[in-house]
C-alpha cells in the first residue's frame, strides 16, 4: 500500500494521531498537502519549535518554543472545521509528562472531529504510554519512477538531454537516497562537467558512501568487478547478456515478466 493511499485511509477513518518517521520533511509535507486537497481541501497548520505555527496569518508565530501550547491550539479550532496539524520534530517532546498527557486527551477528543494531528519525526521513538494512541505510517524513500521524474525535471530546467538507458541506470543507482540528496548529487554532477550521464554513477555511489558513514554502523565498499572477472559459467553469462534488457525498468513498465531460467 502506498503512503498516499494509507494516509488517505487514516484521514477518512479519523485516526486522530499519526506518527510519520522520515528524514524527508519537505517531500512528506507535499504529500500530506495533496491528501488534504483530496479530502475536501482541509486546512493545514504547520508548527515547529523555533518559529511556532506558520502559514496562517492569524496564528503566525503562535506557540514558539512551547510544544504544549502547540497542542492546545488544536482544541481552539472549531470542532467541525476539517484540519490537519503537522508538528515537526515532535518526537523530541514525547517524554514530557504534560505533552504525553495532552496527546492522550486529544486522542479521545478528536475521534469525533474531522481533525488529524501528524507528528513528523526523524526517527521512530515512541514511549510506551503513547503506543496505543499513535498510528505509525511509513513514508518510503523515492522509488525508481519518482527518481526518474525528478531527473527529467532537472534535465528540462537545465536544457540537457539524456539517453533513456542512462536515465534508468542513474535512477536505479540513486535508490536508497532521499530526494534532497539526489537533487544535490545530480546538481553536483551537472556543475562538475556541464552534463549528466552514466559517467556520474561513481559520484552517486560516493554520496551513498557518505550517507552510510553517517550511520556509524555500516561500511560501504563499491564493487568494481565485471562479468568478465567471473570464471566459468559461460552459459549463464551468455544468457544474462541476451536477456539483460528484460530486467530493465522500461521492460517492467511495458508489462514484461522477469525472465526465469
Amino acid at each position: 500500500m502506498s503512503f498516499q493511499h494509507e494516509f488517505d485511509l487514516c484521514l477518512r477513518a479519523r485516526y486522530p494521531l499519526i506518527y510519520i518517521p522520515t528524514q524527508e520533511e519537505e517531500r512528506v509535507e507535499n504529500a500530506i498537502a495533496e491528501s488534504a486537497k483530496r479530502q475536501g481541501n482541509r486546512a493545514i497548520y504547520i508548527w515547529d519549535f523555533v518559529d511556532g505555527y506558520q502559514g496562517n496569518p492569524n496564528d503566525a508565530g503562535f506557540a514558539q518554543r512551547n510544544p504544549l501550547q502547540a497542542l492546545e491550539l488544536i482544541e481552539k479550532i472549531p470542532a467541525n472545521a476539517p484540519a490537519i496539524f503537522i508538528l515537526r520534530d515532535f518526537h523530541r517532546f514525547l517524554e514530557d509528562v504534560s505533552v504525553s498527557r495532552k496527546l492522550r486527551n486529544l486522542a479521545r477528543n478528536l475521534k469525533s472531529q474531522p481533525k488529524n494531528l501528524v507528528l513528523l519525526a526523524t526517527e521512530l521513538s515512541i514511549p510506551n504510554d503513547l503506543s496505543e494512541v499513535l498510528t505509525v505510517v511509513d513514508f518510503l524513500l523515492p522509488t525508481v519512477a519518482d527518481i526518474q521524474v525528478e531527473i527529467e525535471r532537472m534535465l528540462v530546467a537545465t536544457g540537457l538531454s539524456l539517453q533513456h538507458k542512462s536515465l534508468e541506470e542513474i535512477a536505479r543507482c540513486c535508490q536508497g537516497l532521499s530526494m534532497e540528496r539526489i537533487r544535490r548529487v545530480l546538481a553536483k554532477a551537472i556543475a562538475t562537467h556541464g552534463s549528466l550521464g552514466a559517467e556520474d554513477l561513481d559520484l552517486i555511489l560516493e554520496e551513498k558512501r557518505q550517507t552510510i558513514r553517517q550511520t556509524q554502523i555500516l561500511d560501504f565498499y563499491p564493487a568494481s568487478e565485471t562479468i568478465a572477472d567471473i570464471g566459468g559459467l559461460d552459459n549463464l553469462k551468455d544468457w544474462l547478456l541476451l536477456r539483460g534488457s528484460a530486467f530493465s525498468e522500461q521492460a517492467r513498465q511495458y508489462g514484461l515478466p522477469h525472465p526465469r531460467g
